[in-house]
Protein backbone atom coordinates (compact mmCIF):
# COMPACT_ATOMS: atom_id res chain seq x y z
CA UNK A 1 0.00 0.00 0.00
CA UNK A 2 2.95 2.32 0.76
CA UNK A 3 3.67 2.17 -3.13
CA UNK A 4 0.13 3.48 -3.61
CA UNK A 5 1.31 5.59 -7.43
CA UNK A 6 -1.40 8.13 -6.22
CA UNK A 7 -3.91 5.92 -6.23
CA UNK A 8 -6.75 7.59 -3.90
CA UNK A 9 -7.90 3.79 -2.87
CA UNK A 10 -4.36 2.60 -1.86
CA UNK A 11 -3.80 6.13 0.17
CA UNK A 12 -7.00 5.61 1.99
CA UNK A 13 -5.93 2.33 2.58
CA UNK A 14 -2.28 3.45 3.86
CA UNK A 15 -4.00 5.87 5.99
CA UNK A 16 -6.18 2.93 7.74
CA UNK A 17 -3.20 1.26 8.60
CA UNK A 18 -1.25 3.93 9.83
CA UNK A 19 -4.39 5.08 11.83
CA UNK A 20 -4.46 1.47 13.03
CA UNK A 21 -0.43 1.25 14.12
CA UNK A 22 -0.86 4.80 15.74
CA UNK A 23 -3.77 2.94 18.04
CA UNK A 24 -1.24 0.11 19.26
CA UNK A 25 1.34 2.83 20.54
CA UNK A 26 -1.50 4.51 22.42
CA UNK A 27 -2.11 1.21 24.01
CA UNK A 28 1.25 0.13 24.83
CA UNK A 29 1.91 3.87 26.00
CA UNK A 30 -1.16 3.65 28.48
CA UNK A 31 -0.04 0.26 29.75
CA UNK A 32 3.47 1.59 30.15
CA UNK A 33 2.21 4.37 32.42
CA UNK A 34 -0.35 2.34 33.94
CA UNK A 35 2.79 -0.22 35.13
CA UNK A 36 4.80 1.07 38.24
CA UNK A 37 8.86 1.01 38.29
CA UNK A 38 11.07 2.25 40.86
CA UNK A 39 10.17 5.95 41.68
CA UNK A 40 7.65 6.12 38.52
CA UNK A 41 5.89 3.87 35.62
CA UNK A 42 7.10 2.13 33.25
CA UNK A 43 6.70 5.14 30.54
CA UNK A 44 9.00 7.45 32.93
CA UNK A 45 12.15 5.39 32.61
CA UNK A 46 11.76 4.39 28.70
CA UNK A 47 12.39 5.78 25.24
CA UNK A 48 9.68 4.92 22.92
CA UNK A 49 10.37 6.22 18.89
CA UNK A 50 7.26 5.85 16.36
CA UNK A 51 7.06 6.64 13.29
CA UNK A 52 8.76 5.70 9.76
CA UNK A 53 11.91 6.07 7.60
CA UNK A 54 10.01 7.07 4.89
CA UNK A 55 7.41 10.41 4.82
CA UNK A 56 6.81 9.19 1.65
CA UNK A 57 6.90 5.62 0.55
CA UNK A 58 5.32 6.04 -2.84
CA UNK A 59 8.86 7.96 -3.17
CA UNK A 60 10.74 6.54 -1.05
CA UNK A 61 11.05 10.32 0.50
CA UNK A 62 13.11 9.66 3.50
CA UNK A 63 12.57 14.11 4.42
CA UNK A 64 10.54 15.83 6.83
CA UNK A 65 9.59 12.38 8.51
CA UNK A 66 6.50 12.13 10.99
CA UNK A 67 8.17 10.84 14.02
CA UNK A 68 6.84 10.56 18.19
CA UNK A 69 9.05 10.03 20.99
CA UNK A 70 7.63 9.29 24.01
CA UNK A 71 8.42 8.51 27.57
CA UNK A 72 10.86 10.03 30.17
CA UNK A 73 13.95 8.01 29.72
CA UNK A 74 14.59 7.77 33.40
CA UNK A 75 14.40 11.31 33.69
CA UNK A 76 16.69 12.47 31.00
CA UNK A 77 13.60 13.64 28.33
CA UNK A 78 11.38 16.61 28.75
CA UNK A 79 8.04 16.16 27.33
CA UNK A 80 5.06 17.75 25.86
CA UNK A 81 6.90 19.76 23.34
CA UNK A 82 6.90 19.29 19.66
CA UNK A 83 10.43 19.93 18.01
CA UNK A 84 11.19 21.09 14.36
CA UNK A 85 14.58 19.62 13.35
CA UNK A 86 16.28 21.60 10.61
CA UNK A 87 15.51 20.87 7.26
CA UNK A 88 17.47 17.81 5.85
CA UNK A 89 18.45 16.53 9.12
CA UNK A 90 19.35 12.97 8.78
CA UNK A 91 16.89 10.51 11.38
CA UNK A 92 20.16 8.77 12.23
CA UNK A 93 20.95 12.19 13.85
CA UNK A 94 17.98 11.66 15.91
CA UNK A 95 18.97 7.84 16.85
CA UNK A 96 23.00 8.98 17.80
CA UNK A 97 21.19 11.53 20.23
CA UNK A 98 18.87 9.02 22.08
CA UNK A 99 21.45 6.68 22.46
CA UNK A 100 23.20 9.32 24.23
CA UNK A 101 20.39 9.84 26.10
CA UNK A 102 20.71 6.17 26.88
CA UNK A 103 24.29 5.95 28.01
CA UNK A 104 25.50 4.16 24.68
CA UNK A 105 28.70 5.43 24.03
CA UNK A 106 28.89 6.29 19.52
CA UNK A 107 30.65 8.17 17.56
CA UNK A 108 27.93 7.72 14.65
CA UNK A 109 25.26 5.55 13.72
CA UNK A 110 23.95 4.81 10.32
CA UNK A 111 24.55 7.96 7.69
CA UNK A 112 24.36 10.61 10.71
CA UNK A 113 26.15 13.70 10.23
CA UNK A 114 26.43 14.96 13.52
CA UNK A 115 23.90 14.28 16.94
CA UNK A 116 20.95 15.82 17.74
CA UNK A 117 20.98 17.54 21.36
CA UNK A 118 17.38 17.23 22.38
CA UNK A 119 17.18 19.71 25.21
CA UNK A 120 18.01 23.29 23.16
CA UNK A 121 16.56 23.02 20.01
CA UNK A 122 13.56 25.52 19.01
CA UNK A 123 10.59 24.81 20.24
CA UNK A 124 6.95 25.18 19.03
CA UNK A 125 3.90 25.15 20.93
CA UNK A 126 1.21 22.78 20.80
CA UNK A 127 -1.38 25.18 22.68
Amino acid sequence: MSHHQDNPEKIAAIGKINAYHVSLLSYFVEKLAASPDGDGSLLDHSMVLHGSGMSNGNLHDHKNLPLVLVGGGAGRLRGGRHIKFPELTPMANLLLGLLDKAGVPADRFGDSTGRVDLEPLSLTSDG
